[in-house]
């Protein structure tokens, strides 16, 4: 407890965007919160004065962090998971717990644990040899999708196999460098969904709106909420799928469900047991956002109403360009809010790289298509300096 404010202090390990935007939650209900940080220059550290500096994987670092801590989270998955039994041995409240988020770091034991579970899934299979790929794809078909079953982001970690040549020109190097893989069947897909849900230690859950999600070379670009289209009751069924899987592996906190849409109903791609890409609209698109519902959840704190504050909520990721402009940021910004008043940007403070989410931006309206126009031209901008052929703002 800190003793100043009166509040429990939230320990959030990680010092990406996604602590930084959980400390600007945590400056507006009174709370502290304390991050582990790899690098002072990292986009929480620029923002928060409460950070200790040391690596995720370091015990010692970690059990130090835990000690001022009320309640400890994560702003990524890629702690080892027996240094966070050994915190939960130490006494020290993890929230999501090592037991829950396993799921999220390790891609097997989750399709294992949700084919346990009845849950819809693609078909998989462990890799530990070409032939267990080629007897897979010559089974379920090809092409087929190879995945490293932990580790792996935005695109990273994911290969599309198109014939046992491919399998065998790529698998033996992976293994050799001691990458875990699974094989999964290639869904055929209408597009991209995310059911977004908190969980409480008390087993209340709160859920958003289901969102689209639009990935570009595996990289989210737009989310859209509510999901266009979606008819009431698959979005009743997703949200009640991530419901129970929060419920079933003991999730507290912000839970993501990323699915695909497909013609008999959804299958489930990915988890994510933190707050996430697909969430991000809620800042300014709901009455309360995935950062400070994610605090409210490892605090045991009654969830917050989830519901959307326009009928149309459209976020674009800002990504880093090819070449960065000459512009600076600040100069982006200026234009911008000449342009569009109702942008409401969100800036990381990360260096640009060629496809680095640097930032996103957010629109509120109540046309689909123009909403998305709006995105998708303020955030190019941001990333280029450009307006897109064809679109020039009056």
């Amino acid at each position: 407890m800190d003793a100043r404010t009166g509040f429990p202090v939230v320990g959030m390990v990680g010092g990406g965007q996604l602590a930084r935007m959980t400390h600007q939650a945590a400056v507006a209900l009174g709370q502290s919160l304390h991050v582990l940080a790899v690098d002072p220059a990292e986009p929480a550290p620029l923002v928060s004065p409460n950070v200790s500096i040391g690596h995720h994987t370091d015990l010692d670092a970690l059990r130090g962090f835990a000690e001022g801590v009320d309640v400890v989270t994560f702003d990524h998955e890629h702690v080892p998971t027996e240094h966070l039994r050994a915190l939960v041995a130490d006494g020290v409240k993890v929230h999501p717990g090592p037991d829950a988020l396993v799921h999220a770091q390790d891609k097997l034991v989750m399709r294992r644990k949700l084919a346990e579970l009845g849950l819809p899934i693609p078909a998989f299979a462990e890799v530990n040899a070409v032939e267990d790929v080629v007897k897979f794809g010559d089974a379920e078909g090809w092409p087929c999708v190879l995945k490293a079953a932990r580790g792996g982001y935005d695109g990273r970690g994911v290969w599309m196999l198109d014939d046992a040549d491919e399998a065998a020109a790529l698998i033996p190097d992976l293994l050799a460098a001691g990458t875990p893989l699974l094989v999964e069947q290639r869904v055929v897909m209408r597009r991209e969904l995310a059911a977004l849900v908190a969980r409480s230690p008390f087993g209340q859950g709160a859920c958003w709106p289901v969102v689209e999600t639009v990935q570009v070379d595996g990289i989210c670009v737009e989310v859209i909420a509510p999901a266009p289209d979606l008819s009431a009751d698959l979005a009743q069924h997703a949200q009640g799928l991530a419901l129970r899987v929060a419920d079933e592996l003991g999730v507290v906190g912000v839970l993501a469900v990323e699915l695909f849409e497909t013609d008999a109903g959804v299958v489930v791609n990915e988890l994510a047991m933190r707050p996430h890409n697909s969430g991000h609209w809620s800042i300014d698109g709901a009455l309360t956002s995935q950062f400070e519902q994610h605090l409210r959840a490892v605090l045991d704190y009654p969830l917050g109403a989830t519901d959307p504050v326009a009928p149309v909520v459209v976020m674009a990721n800002v990504l880093g360009a090819a070449q960065a402009p000459a512009m600076g940021v600040d100069e982006r910004v200026h234009h911008l809010f000449a342009r569009f008043r109702d942008a409401r940007v969100h800036n990381y403070g990360k260096q640009e790289r060629p496809g680095r989410k640097v930032g996103h931006v957010t629109f509120l309206g109540t046309d689909l298509t123009e909403t998305r126009t709006r995105a998708k031209l303020a955030a190019h901008w941001l990333s280029t300096a450009e307006w897109l052929d064809g679109h020039e703002i009056h």
